[in-house]
This record gives C-alpha cells, sequence and structure tokens, in this order.
C-alpha cells in the first residue's frame, strides 16, 4: 500500500511537470518488439532535455526504480511488467544536423531514419545500420553492429545525462566500446544525442549497398514473428545460432516461443507466448547446448522486472 500511495503521488508530480507523455499501469507489450511485458507502473516520455531532468529529480525525490528504454527492441519484460518508471527516450529527441561529414543525431531518432538520411547527404560508413530496428541511443549503449560493422565505428563524441539529472560529454576512447556493451551498458547514463563522422560517398552506391544488406537481413532473418533480435551473445567460440542448431534446436517450441526455424540465433513469440514461455525456452537451449559443448551461452536481450 504504501509503495502505491507512492506510485499515486510521483504520478500526479510528472502529470503537472512535464508536457510529454505520462501514464499509469501502461502495458509494456505495446512498446516492446516482442509484444511481450506487464504493466509499467508509470510509463513516462519526456519532450526534451529539460524535461527528462525533471523526470529524474522527481523519481529521486520519490526513491522510486527506473528504467530507460529506447524503441524496445532487445527487451523481454516480465508478466507482472515493471514496479517502477520507465522513461523512453522516443522520437521527440530524433533532431539531426550535419556539418560537412560530421553528424549530430538526437538518441531517439531511428537507425533506418538516420540511414537514409545520411545516404542522401552521400555519406558513407553507415550502411551497416541501415536495418538494425532501434535508435541510435540503445545502439550506441550496446554498441549493436551487423556486417562487419559497429557504432564504436563511426561515434566519436556521445552526450549523456546521469541519474541526478548532470550532463555529461565523453569521447569514442571514453565510451569503452566492447561487443554489445559499453560504458553507457554499465554505468547510470542516459544518452542524449551523439556525435558521429562519416566519408563522403556516393549517393547511388551507398543505397544500393543498403538494400543489398536488407536484402540479405530480410532472407535470412525471421523479421515476420515479434522477437528482440539475437537472443544470445557470440560466445568466444563458434556462434550461438549454428551452436544452437547443430544441437538440434532449431524450430524447438516451448508453449507459445519457439527458437526459429528460419534463423535459430532468435527465439520468437510465435503464439501470444508470455514472458515465462521465453525465459523456460531461453534455459532449455543454454542447457542442451553446455550440454553438448560446454559452452555457455548469455543473453543479448535486456530482461527487465524478472530474471533467466
Amino acid at each position: 500500500m504504501e509503495y502505491q500511495l507512492k506510485i499515486n503521488e510521483l504520478f500526479k508530480e510528472l502529470t503537472h511537470s512535464i508536457k510529454g507523455k505520462v501514464l499509469k499501469d501502461e502495458p509494456l507489450k505495446n512498446h516492446t518488439y516482442f509484444k511481450i511485458g506487464g504493466p509499467a507502473s508509470i510509463f513516462v516520455e519526456p519532450e526534451d532535455t529539460e524535461e527528462l531532468k525533471t523526470v529524474l529529480k522527481l523519481i529521486n525525490i520519490y526513491n522510486a526504480d527506473r528504467f530507460v528504454m529506447g524503441n524496445g527492441t532487445n527487451l523481454l519484460v516480465a508478466d507482472e511488467g515493471y514496479k517502477g518508471v520507465i522513461i523512453k527516450i522516443g522520437d521527440k529527441f530524433n533532431k539531426v544536423f550535419k556539418e560537412g561529414n560530421i553528424v549530430t543525431a538526437g538518441a531517439g531518432v531511428l537507425l533506418s531514419s538516420l540511414s537514409k538520411y545520411l545516404a542522401k547527404e552521400s555519406l558513407t560508413g553507415f550502411e551497416f545500420a541501415g536495418g538494425i530496428p532501434g535508435c541510435l541511443g540503445g545502439a550506441i549503449s550496446m554498441n549493436a553492429g551487423a556486417y562487419g560493422g559497429e557504432m564504436k565505428d563511426v561515434v566519436i563524441r556521445v552526450k549523456c545525462m546521469d541519474y541526478e539529472g548532470k550532463i555529461h560529454e565523453f569521447s569514442n576512447e571514453e565510451m569503452n566500446f566492447q561487443y554489445r556493451r559499453s560504458k553507457i551498458s554499465d554505468s547510470p547514463y542516459i544518452v542524449l544525442e551523439a556525435e558521429l563522422q562519416l566519408e563522403v560517398g556516393n549517393e547511388s552506391e551507398i543505397m544500393e549497398k543498403m538494400k543489398e544488406l536488407n536484402e540479405k537481413r530480410t532472407s535470412k532473418q525471421p523479421l515476420n514473428l515479434p522477437s528482440a533480435g539475437s537472443t544470445f551473445k557470440r560466445p568466444s567460440e563458434g556462434y550461438a545460432s549454428k551452436l544452437i542448431e547443430d544441437a538440434g534446436l532449431k524450430g524447438l517450441k516451448y508453449k507459445g516461443a519457439m527458437v526459429s526455424d528460419k534463423h535459430s540465433g532468435f527465439i520468437v513469440n510465435y503464439d501470444n507466448a508470455c514472458c515465462q514461455d521465453v525465459l523456460e525456452l531461453m534455459r532449455i537451449v543454454i542447457s542442451r547446448v553446455y550440454d553438448k559443448f560446454q559452452i555457455k551461452l548469455e543473453p543479448e536481450i535486456k530482461i527487465i522486472g524478472t530474471k533467466l
């Protein structure tokens, strides 16, 4: 009861303090690519940096838990939802500025939109990200990559806000980019914008490369079913998808969840799966791959409100 009173008061304060979206008991399945997840106590989408600062200040006053999300492409949310505040850095943070071959882009801009913009400006180096379904902030946080490219290859500076509302700027080196992680994924920072360095190229060649990579992605990945992208990180030996396939798990189902029969690196929501269906299937995959190859797979997706 005490918790609910605190949430009710915080909700009132937020609705009076910002113009952005503030929702109570918002189903997170409406905000994730997996189409899975119970309600967030409070769901808030600030309109700008000042509103984000206000949101963080109020969360700190009420000592509530918070989780920052972008486009929800790599999230698996508990069926019970999230007890606390979900802060979405959305399309209000999608401004893009260009000066020569240096581009400054907001954290909420979709990678697909940014890649098209860069192509039209004849700037090359970002083609790898064109088919990644997330936004820039999330991609930087996890050093997203595909087809031989990663965010670390193009990022030169990242502007962030910490949970106290203070602004910080980090260089590429300070970001400590590694495979599917960075300084952001290890610390309480929220990406606001990033400066990217591209190379001058030919628009038609860039568009052709993007088309080729997207066709490759479409032909190999189960984009017709809800998922959170690659379920497991690439292990130090081999590839997760090959290990899963070689363990005979391709197409394996557990209730509404399935190891994709198109690409075994993906677990998909093929029949109204709940979070526990996906988690149980992940446990089975991890266990059988370990039994066969003595290699322990680790999740690449982020799990919120529960544990694997």
